[in-house]
């Protein structure tokens, strides 16, 4: 495994996953969070998001957590491993609600220096909400990641997918080689 992606659901724990492997391997980790928002939770345009992607990737090793549809075809094909985070939506949903009173409680700083207030989450059934987004993608993102890691183009791909923490931990317990140098 030289170029890793970590995708899964909003919340299931991509990023956190994407720095463990990166710190093991002593890899770049590319969040692509990171490179897809700007100061006051704007979204960098497709154009400049796309190039800073194809930027972050160049290099020979590599890490990338998240699941943006409009750099797939981007990252999908230079990657030689996905890792799935298939988890539940119980498991998610929990992970979302205490992750998200953690940031607005701590006020933590995230991409771009942007902050999750309470007001972003009160109001569910918003677009900008993160508790309408997980109930509404997580059955949409499995459904969609299925169809696509079928598809010949993606063949190349060794794909690990896990449904339960349990089995990501045995799996990272394992002592499984994240990188060959």
């Amino acid at each position: 495994m030289q170029r890793v992606v970590v995708i899964g659901t909003s919340c299931a724990g991509k990023s956190t996953l994407a720095l463990r492997l990166a710190a093991r391997a002593r890899v770049q980790c590319i969040d692509l969070d990171d490179l897809h928002w700007e100061p006051n939770w704007a979204e960098a345009p497709d154009d400049v998001f796309r190039s800073r992607v194809g930027e972050a990737t160049a290099s020979e090793q590599w890490i990338v957590a998240g699941n943006y549809k409009q750099v797939r075809d981007i990252v999908w094909p230079a990657a030689d491993t996905v890792i799935w985070l298939d988890y539940s939506f119980i498991v998610v949903f929990s992970r979302m609600l205490c992750r998200t009173i953690r940031r607005i409680v701590h006020k933590e700083i995230l991409f771009a220096g942007n902050v999750e207030n309470a007001s972003m989450h009160l109001k569910v059934w918003s677009k900008e909400s993160l508790i309408n987004w997980v109930i509404t993608t997580h059955l949409k993102r499995r459904r969609e990641y299925t169809a696509e890691l079928s598809m010949q183009k993606y063949g190349h791909l060794t794909v690990l997918r896990f449904t339960r923490p349990q089995q990501l931990e045995r799996w990272l317990n394992s002592g499984i080689q994240i990188t060959e140098s």
